[in-house]
């Protein structure tokens, strides 16, 4: 009740101070008739106020917070393909057969439109990854993954990131990987069935990764022009990509 005390108080003395001025009102002008006409009309004109104030303010204030957010979550995002997304995207093709069928379809360059952008990451959606776990380096990978470990949860922990759900079960994705490679002691004498079981993990974070990328990278081109240059130049699906400019 003490947290409400002041907007109480506040609402009290704002009808205290209407009602004195109509009455202010009637005693001067002895006109009640004439009072009581325009108190109705304004309070026929209540409901519409409400619809603008709580409908349609509220919608664009809650439009323009959505807007704020996820241009703060995309900073989040660009740290997590800096530190380990990148990474993942250049080790993940070791695990794939069938990985220079798949990237001549991820050489973006600074013609690509939102429509490019869409159809990769709907093409990518529809893709079936025959991922191969024991082609690979798994080693390497969960040294990776587990070096990043602390970096991941405190990703996690950011409340912000429940607004982003792709990105969140990409992050979850990521994080069960680890603890899966994490828990095996020799990754080299795995049974069959236990790699098959490491390639479906493998398949849902390299899945999720790419359509992120896609969307991160479309963001970049839409927002940050001189970003988006910079990963152009160091695409990780182009093997001719050099950071300086030609």
């Amino acid at each position: 009740m003490k947290r409400f005390r002041w907007q109480i108080i506040f609402g009290v003395s704002l009808i205290s101070l209407s009602v004195f001025f109509y009455v202010v009102q009637i005693e001067i002008f002895k006109t009640p008739r004439d009072t009581f006409f325009y108190l109705f009309q304004d309070l026929a004109f209540v409901p519409i106020s409400v619809l603008m104030v709580t409908v349609i303010i509220n919608e664009v204030l809650n439009v323009r917070e959505k807007k704020s957010l996820m241009r703060k979550l995309n900073m989040v995002i660009g740290v997590f393909f800096s530190e380990v997304g990148t990474t993942l995207l250049k080790s993940f093709p070791d695990f794939y057969p069938y990985y220079d069928r798949q990237r001549i379809n991820l050489l973006i360059n600074s013609d690509w439109s939102n429509h490019d952008f869409n159809l990769a990451r709907r093409h990518v959606k529809n893709y079936d990854f025959e991922i191969e776990s024991q082609k690979g380096d798994l080693e390497g990978l969960k040294n990776f993954l587990m070096s990043k470990r602390d970096f991941l949860l405190r990703l996690l922990e950011n409340p912000n990131l429940l607004e982003h759900r792709s990105f969140t079960n990409l992050l979850r994705a990521v994080f069960h990987l680890t603890e899966e490679l994490g828990y095996r002691k020799d990754l080299g004498k795995l049974p069959k069935t236990d790699y098959d079981h490491l390639s479906g993990d493998i398949k849902r974070v390299y899945s999720s990764l790419l359509s992120e990328w896609l969307a991160y990278m479309s963001y970049l081109k839409n927002y940050y022009p001189y970003l988006f240059s910079l990963a152009v130049r160091t695409n990780p699906f182009d093997p001719d990509a050099k950071p300086e400019v030609k």
